[in-house]
Order: structure tokens, then C-alpha cells, then sequence
């Protein structure tokens, strides 16, 4: 038998000691979870891409009463960047939520679903996609999609 240990590093800032193109990115994330449709959950989650071209895409979760029917903030983001720049790669993506009329404390990673959806963006462009998780205080980063999923399922696994 082998054990291997796989890590992943997250870096936590204070919003003040983020760099102000991510101060940007987490104050776009912050504006558009106000405005998702999350009325049976309230937890209002928005996401802002910034795309190699220096676009910032914004997107919110839509939540439907059929539950497998609404979308996450993360894929709104990701599949509408890909659809209206599909030659531009995703630099970054900031997420927010927005939780009883408050920013969370801690900051919220993306789900299984949006994590696989970054990681296809991740690697159709050969490009890392650094993660910037907003808290209210607290802002957790991470340099690449990968570090978030390490074992992944991709395109190796179809041929």
C-alpha cells in the first residue's frame, strides 16, 4: 500500500491588503449577490469574473421551486463568458454571499458542480484560474482551480 497526501494552499487577506484590481472584482461580487434570485434560500451568492481581456462578467445564483432547475453564481459567470468570449481566457473569479441582509463571516467555496465547470474553463485554456472566496473580514485565495478539486476528472479519462 501508498498513502499520498495531496494539500492545498489558501492564502487569507484582510479586503485591505488585496490588490485593487481583486478589491474590484469583490466589490462587483458583493453588488450583483444583492440581486440573485434566491427566495426560497436567501443565500444570495454572486460571482465577477475577469477575463484575459480585462471584461469582468458578473453572475448570481438563480434558484427555481424545481431545485435541479436553477444555476449557480460561479456557472452563470463562467457560461456566459465562454459563450460571448469563447476565445478569452478566465483569469480569476471572485465569490460573495449575501445571507440575512449581511455578507457571511466565512468565506464560501464554489460547490461540486461549478468546481468541475471551472476546472474544464481552467484547463480548455491551459490557463490557472486563481479563486478569491470573500468573507465579511476575510478573503480566501486560491492560485488555481486544481487546488480546489486535486483529484479531477477530465478529458484524459474520454480518449
Amino acid at each position: 500500500m501508498q498513502i499520498k497526501e495531496l494539500k492545498t494552499l489558501v492564502f487569507e487577506y484582510s479586503f485591505d491588503e488585496l490588490k485593487s484590481q481583486d478589491k474590484l472584482l469583490i466589490e462587483k461580487s458583493r453588488e450583483v449577490a444583492k440581486k440573485a434570485y434566491a427566495p426560497y434560500s436567501k443565500f444570495n451568492v454572486g460571482a465577477a469574473i475577469l477575463l484575459a481581456n480585462d471584461e469582468i462578467i458578473c453572475g448570481n445564483n438563480q434558484e427555481n421551486a424545481a431545485y435541479p432547475s436553477g444555476i449557480c453564481a460561479e456557472r452563470t459567470a463562467i457560461f456566459y463568458a465562454n459563450a460571448n468570449y469563447p476565445d478569452v481566457p478566465v483569469l480569476k473569479v471572485a465569490i460573495s454571499v449575501y445571507f440575512k441582509s449581511d455578507f457571511i463571516e466565512m468565506p464560501v467555496p464554489p460547490c461540486g458542480s461549478c468546481r468541475q465547470v471551472l476546472l474544464e474553463t481552467e484547463n480548455r485554456f491551459n490557463q490557472p484560474i486563481q479563486i478569491l472566496m470573500a468573507g465579511k473580514h476575510k478573503i480566501f485565495v486560491i492560485e488555481n482551480v486544481k487546488s480546489l478539486l486535486p483529484l479531477t476528472f477530465g478529458n484524459d479519462f474520454l480518449m
